[in-house]
């Protein structure tokens, strides 16, 4: 059963990512490079890995590509708009995907697939791990690093602010 979901799952995985790839429209690309993420949470869950599955669940999913739907919807990218590109340019790109396709190859050339992956720690990708080591030997790093982080904002909106000028 587990087999099958993943190998349903890893191949939603490589349909989404190709229409990423292919898609004409960029608002269709962010739509299934989000659909993409949604098939990496459930390949972390199948790991055991509950935190990376919400953290990629609600970072990625959530907050980037809504960033990147609202970037291209200011845009407004047409193609009167974009400029001819150049035959340097398309060979340069060329020479790139060749690249890409010799690494690919040369690491599917390299890949075992005949044993399954199997965890010798069952707790190994759970939150209640994570926090047991993050609030524990690791808690002053951690809560300087909040207290940095907190700084940073505070700056941040002190620096926007405006200044108001009093008649006085």
């Amino acid at each position: 059963m587990g087999t099958s979901v993943f190998y349903f799952v890893a191949t939603l995985s490589i349909i989404f990512s190709l229409m990423v790839i292919f898609s004409k429209n960029p608002i269709h690309s962010v739509l299934y490079l989000i659909l993409t993420f949604f098939t990496f949470t459930v390949h972390y869950v199948l790991l055991n890995a509950q935190f990376l599955a919400v953290v990629n669940f609600i970072v990625y999913m959530g907050a980037i590509m809504v960033l990147f739907l609202f970037v291209l919807m200011l845009l407004n990218l047409n193609k009167e708009n974009e400029p001819n590109k150049s035959n340097l340019l398309k060979i340069v790109g060329v020479i790139a995907g060749g690249c890409l396709v010799v690494t690919l190859m040369g690491a599917l050339k390299a890949v075992n697939i005949d044993s399954p992956l199997v965890l010798v720690d069952k707790d190994l990708g759970l939150v209640e791990r994570l926090g047991k080591e993050l609030f524990g030997k690791f808690m002053l790093p951690f809560e300087l690093s909040s207290i940095l982080l907190l700084s940073a904002m505070v700056g941040a909106v002190l620096l926007t602010k405006k200044e108001e000028k009093t008649n006085g």
